[in-house]
């Protein structure tokens, strides 16, 4: 199983992401869970502190020199990289993670050779790796080649009762679409009121919608970290329930 996890900032993507891979953890799979979002929170999300957590990929600027050959403006597109998942991770508690990291940014339609070495590894681990794969994307496609796109199992956006997560959703969907995504689906996050349910599902009629989370104090509380014992964890637990229920009937 790989799933992709996107959403607009706020909307609560890293904590699904996280409660992702607590959940498949739990029931004793292997379990990859890789930081694609520039604003990396994932570590803080799974309970890693900041001097735990692994270097970031795209900081790997030795090797991804060597890797992709650069030379001036030329550079491998399809470097090797099947070694750098065990090697600059980080397993805990069961869970083995990986940040991407910030890649420069150039001009319009640049790719460098960080970011081709990041889609080369992305790649690698979706159609390669036999853990469950469970990635934080930014908002956006940013890390997703059409191969690894079309390898992707879920792709999920997370929205929450606003218009400008509807909105960003939207923009998400056309993206995934161009890239031939096979499965995408909503969660609503942040859950307070029948209102709040009434909003997504008026607003998101032509998108499959996979159930909703309830806003959680003890999520809140948490700084950042989700509790295995959360609300937050049963409620996706339930979404995730109800999902399979959907494919199996």
């Amino acid at each position: 199983m790989k799933i992709a996890v996107t959403g607009k900032g706020g909307a609560g993507k890293t904590s699904i992401a996280a409660g992702l891979a607590i959940i498949f953890k739990r029931k004793g799979n292997k379990v990859i869970a890789i930081d694609a979002d520039p604003d990396a929170n994932l570590a803080t999300a799974l309970g890693i502190s900041g001097e735990a957590r692994p270097s970031p990929i795209s900081e790997l600027k030795k090797i991804i020199a060597e890797r992709t050959g650069e030379v001036g403006a030329f550079f491998k597109l399809n470097p090797k990289v099947d070694d750098i998942p065990d090697k600059f991770s980080l397993l805990h508690d069961n869970i083995r993670l990986i940040e991407m990291g910030t890649v420069k940014k150039g001009g319009a339609g640049c790719v460098c050779p960080e970011s081709a070495f990041l889609k080369a590894l992305l790649s690698h681990i979706f159609l390669n790796r036999d853990e469950i794969v469970i990635v934080d994307m930014e908002a956006g496609v940013e890390h997703l080649g059409r191969g690894t796109a079309q390898a992707v199992d879920k792709f999920i956006i997370v929205v929450e009762p606003n218009i400008t997560s509807i909105n960003t959703a939207y923009k998400i969907k056309r993206l995934a679409e161009d890239l031939k995504v096979k499965s995408l689906s909503i969660i609503g996050n942040k859950i307070v009121s029948d209102e709040d349910r009434k909003f997504i599902n008026k607003n998101l009629k032509d998108l499959k919608l996979d159930g909703f989370i309830g806003l959680d104090e003890k999520v809140i509380k948490s700084r950042g970290i989700v509790p295995e014992d959360s609300q937050f964890i049963k409620d996706l637990e339930e979404v995730i329930k109800c999902q399979n229920q959907q494919v199996m009937g």
